[in-house]
């Protein structure tokens, strides 16, 4: 095992087998929906990076989990607006779904301790 880990350790990983994604521009007739990716119209996109370019335009990065696509663009504010709504809308739902699955997942556990009591299979040394 040690033979094994030494070896390991001498073992250079070639930096060029890596691919790094590039960065495409955001098609034009798609610049005012951010949230849905040009290439496999999935409404998972998200940024990864903003700043102000200057008082009414924005510099985004976006990425698409589901195709992996990479992007960006200036965007004006009112672009930038709708797809900070859009963003918002996303994590209502989330949050609405994790509240139902915490839910049925307390249930779930209530259930099953409950069971076990009446089965007697919990003793007073378990806690």
């Amino acid at each position: 095992m040690a033979e094994e880990t030494t070896r390991s350790r001498h073992m250079r990983i070639d930096a060029s087998s890596f691919s790094v994604p590039q960065r495409a521009p955001v098609p034009e007739r798609e610049a005012g929906a951010l949230d849905i990716c040009p290439c496999c119209s999935s409404g998972l996109v998200y940024p990864t990076d903003w700043a102000p370019v200057n008082p009414t335009n924005w510099s985004v990065e976006l990425r698409c989990p589901d195709c992996e696509w990479i992007g960006g663009g200036v965007f004006a504010q009112v672009v930038v607006d709708r797809f900070d709504e859009a963003l918002d809308s996303g994590t209502e739902q989330l949050l609405t779904d994790l509240s139902l699955l915490t839910r049925a997942n307390m249930e779930d556990q209530v259930e099953r301790f409950a069971a076990a009591l009446w089965a007697g299979d919990i003793q007073p040394e378990d806690f």
